[in-house]
């Protein structure tokens, strides 16, 4: 059986636009990949990020649900260490009351942020990641949801409402062993990105697997493959689109993050020897070709990794060539044979 296909959007601001041009094309490109058979869309969360207008996901996530009609919309995902649990599960509630069975809940554990802007989300005053506390606010999150606390807690009479309905499904996000045995201990999904550690991917999975513990909500495991992906008509022109997110990476690295630059500026580069090995590692966890090249090394990455599903990040100077990308991705997969076959049966 074909593995869902979803999409990851951080809303990149190309070189020439501004933020608000990005969100509207993260709805645009909702729209676009509903009607192509995609399974998810996922909302990033980061901060303080000049190439990225993804600051406020549970906020696109409403206004993604509100202009798709099936799709499932979700975060990829809320760093928990910027927010209070009880935040937190008032709005996916509110969201899930709204959007009902179409809401995931996607929970990361890092800033999305350099230490500064961290400080000034008041985390800690350190600005670290915050490792630390990150089980307390699960555990706290996760107790809202339903668990409940125990009768000696503080926070035992209080309640996020609205509570006639559930928290949507939830998952760990994360690119470690670590991550992946908090989920399976919790017995909820897995999302490991891929494009953050290539290297870990295989171990992480299995990690996650063995150690699944099942749930009332997950009574077996469920893992998803983040992949960051550039699919063109032709392998040159896939090389030269990556190449803006290359030349991104690599100013955002050196403290200098600002738009995504265009492919003709990446190309022009003049990159020192640092910046070329900074090039080589950022390349090889991107996944970069035509739709059947691209096709045959996702499928070799799930699996290797045994993954359930996979989701695709695309990140491209230009809205067109980044619809183009997730147009050929899903041909490459007949999404449009499988989305039929799902209409047909009640979707998703």
């Amino acid at each position: 059986m074909p593995l869902p296909l979803s999409v990851l959007d951080l809303s990149p601001v190309p070189a020439g636009s501004t933020g608000p041009d990005a969100l509207a094309n993260t709805l645009d490109l909702a729209s676009w990949c509903e009607r192509l058979g995609y399974s998810r869309y996922w909302l990033a969360e980061h901060h303080s990020t000049p190439g990225l207008a993804s600051s406020a996901p549970e906020v696109m996530i409403g206004q993604v649900a509100a202009t798709t009609s099936r799709i499932r919309v979700g975060s990829g995902g809320i760093m928990l260490p910027n927010h209070a649990p009880l935040r937190v599960a008032e709005t996916f509630r509110v969201l899930e009351a709204l959007y009902p069975d179409r809401i995931d809940l996607g929970i990361g554990r890092a800033p999305g942020a350099d230490r500064v802007t961290a400080f000034a989300l008041r985390r800690s005053a350190s600005g670290g990641l915050g490792g630390e506390s990150f089980g307390a606010q699960l555990g706290e999150l996760l107790a809202y949801g339903g668990e409940g606390f125990p009768h000696d807690h503080p926070f035992r009479s209080v309640r996020a409402l609205p509570d006639e309905v559930p928290l949507p499904p939830i998952w760990i996000l994360g690119s470690t062993e670590e991550s992946a045995q908090i989920a399976a201990a919790l017995g909820v999904g897995y999302a490991f990105a891929r494009f953050l550690g290539p290297r870990r991917a295989e171990a992480a999975m299995a990690a996650y697997r063995d150690g699944f513990q099942p749930s009332a909500e997950l009574r077996s495991p469920r893992s998803m493959l983040a992949a960051a992906v550039v699919c063109a008509d032709d392998a040159e022109r896939a090389e030269q689109l990556a190449a803006s997110m290359g030349l991104g990476v690599v100013r955002m690295r050196q403290g200098r993050p600002g738009p995504l630059p265009t492919p003709e500026q990446a190309l022009a580069h003049d990159y020192t020897p640092d910046e070329q090995d900074q090039l080589r590692r950022y390349r090889r966890a991107q996944v970069v070709g035509d739709p059947p090249a691209v096709r045959a090394e996702l499928d070799a990455l799930c699996a290797a990794t045994r993954a359930d599903e996979l989701i695709v990040m695309t990140a491209v100077h230009d809205h067109g060539e980044r619809r183009r990308s997730y147009e050929l991705l899903a041909g490459a997969y007949d999404l449009d044979v499988r989305t039929a076959e799902r209409l047909e049966a009640g979707w998703p």
